[in-house]
């Protein structure tokens, strides 16, 4: 199985567009010691022909631009990208469906809940079946086990199961509808194996870790896992205001309950943090942040990163 990384950064990518932080401001200025990022963005195939993209991010359609094995193939409309699994209903995980509406037939698998915010709540995605079979839409539930299917219902070669991580929707979600609405369907983690038994997991946004979650991660041979804050007061000490990383559905990397010290048991996963926003430190990789992640085992992924299990 390969696995692309197009994009690595949290919401916004990095530098973000209205943000002049030290991060942001150095970036621009070609003086800071790391790497620009679009948002996250992966993209996985059994056998280089057939690709299944993990969520739609608002910078796709760029990121395909940029990614050779994602180009068309044959005269006239043609893409090798055949399907969508779309983990939650956050924006930066579902924009970038809106790029995928030239009449190209894909499928989408999401659960009930995520396709209900999209298709009876949005009238936009509409464009995404504006004729018969333009976008097949396969509903899936939480701990439930199925095949990645071509376009012509062939098997990929990758099986997915997919289990809830968290509760909440996201908050363009009106409290009436999310009421209604199933909180196991609402976030989910996933976990692809091939057919030549390559394994890994994929969660970029990961409100805690618990005993259960650890069991599930300890056989995989891949973790791309939530890097989107060091710590869970870094955008109140960066912009004086907002929210928590917690708050946000985000644990954070450091501290004695963040992801570093949670995950520290697991030892066959190669660890990689994915979906890193552009106030976090370990961006900066001169700096103490980037060296305690990378001593602890881990790596900071980049865009243009392909991995083969």
């Amino acid at each position: 199985m390969r696995i692309k990384i197009l994009g690595s950064a949290a919401g916004g990518g990095f530098p973000q567009w209205n943000c002049n932080c030290r991060h942001c401001e150095s970036s621009r200025s070609g003086t800071f010691n790391g790497k620009i990022r679009t948002q996250t963005q992966i993209a996985v195939s059994h056998d280089d022909h057939a690709w299944f993209l993990l969520n739609t991010s608002p910078d796709l359609r760029l990121q395909i631009e940029a990614t050779p094995a994602l180009h068309p193939r044959n005269a006239g409309r043609d893409s090798p990208v055949l399907g969508v699994l779309l983990t939650s209903g956050d924006i930066d995980q579902i924009a970038g469906l809106l790029s995928l509406r030239e009449l190209q037939p894909f499928r989408i698998y999401c659960t009930a809940s995520i396709r209900r915010i999209l298709q009876e709540d949005n009238s936009v995605f509409a464009m995404l079946n504006r004729v018969p079979e333009q976008v097949s839409w396969t509903e899936i539930g939480s701990d439930e086990t199925f095949r990645l299917l071509t376009v012509a219902g062939n098997d990929s070669g990758i099986s997915c199961t997919v289990f809830p991580l968290g509760s909440r929707y996201p908050a363009y979600v009106s409290r009436e509808r999310a009421a209604v609405l199933k909180p196991q369907e609402a976030l989910l983690g996933a976990m692809l194996t091939s057919a030549s038994g390559g394994r890994f997991a994929y969660m970029p946004a990961v409100p805690a870790v618990d005993d259960s979650l650890l069991r599930r991660l300890e056989d995989t041979d891949l973790l791309l896992f939530d890097g989107t804050f060091w710590s869970d007061d870094e955008l109140i000490r960066v912009q004086g205001s907002g929210s928590t990383a917690r708050q946000m559905g985000h644990i954070p990397v450091s501290g004695a309950e963040g992801s570093l010290r949670k995950l520290a048991g697991l030892r066959r996963p190669r660890k990689v943090f994915v979906h890193i926003n552009n106030t976090n430190p370990m961006l900066d990789e001169s700096g103490p942040e980037y060296r305690e992640v990378r001593a602890a085992g881990w790596e900071v992924a980049a865009d243009g990163w392909s991995l083969d299990l």
